[in-house]
């Protein structure tokens, strides 16, 4: 068994669906813990690598154990219903901070995916857990910041926030906390990274 510990799934597909297919993927997994799960289903017409993509998460309220095996059962009921190959992730949160916007409805959820480079993870972490992600919370506009591990998939670092509108990414404060000493020394050694801009929602 490789049960481990998680939070969240992610579907990750790059295909067109038809309206209400997420719900019914969602109805397959019956009495399920995941079926529980809170949905949240983001998209956006143009990624990094220039293609559309849609994140589908299921949000447990405490983490449970899966395997890969269900997830890639997961990723079997996706096709049946779609036609289309789709990728399953189990995340495990590293770290939460509620944001200065906490509780407002988001407009947009931005996703920063990264590798490091050898033997840089540990001080990358540190990071992102004593000054940048707590820093970017702080920025208004703000409504939730996450650190999570991808226990299936590269890039493993995945970082999300939540925010009001994508104006809040180039906003004094949040640049500020970008241009630390610290992010200078760390942000070189992210490998195979990707970031994207996702409006919300999409069902």
């Amino acid at each position: 068994m490789d049960a481990q510990l998680c939070d969240s799934l992610l579907l990750k597909t790059s295909s067109a669906f038809p309206s209400g297919t997420v719900a019914r993927w969602h109805a397959t997994m019956g009495n399920s813990a995941w079926s529980q799960a809170v949905v949240q289903s983001v998209a956006t017409a143009k990624a990094e690598n220039g293609q559309p993509m849609h994140y589908i998460y299921l949000h447990l309220a405490h983490a449970q154990e899966a395997t890969r095996t269900e997830c890639q059962d997961f990723e079997k009921r996706w096709h049946a219903l779609t036609g289309h190959s789709a990728e399953v992730s189990r995340l495990r949160e590293m770290l939460r901070c509620e944001g200065a916007s906490f509780g407002a409805p988001p407009g947009v959820h931005y996703v920063v995916e990264t590798d490091t480079d050898e033997g840089w993870e540990t001080e990358i972490f540190k990071w992102y857990d004593q000054e940048h992600m707590p820093g970017l919370a702080t920025v208004p506009g703000c409504i939730l910041a996450r650190r999570l591990l991808n226990l299936d998939h590269a890039p493993r670092s995945y970082a999300c926030y939540d925010l009001v509108t994508h104006e809040t990414l180039g906003s004094p404060p949040w640049l500020a906390v970008r241009a630390t000493a610290w992010s200078d020394i760390c942000r070189p050694h992210f490998t195979n990274t990707a970031r994207t801009l996702f409006e919300q929602p999409n069902a």
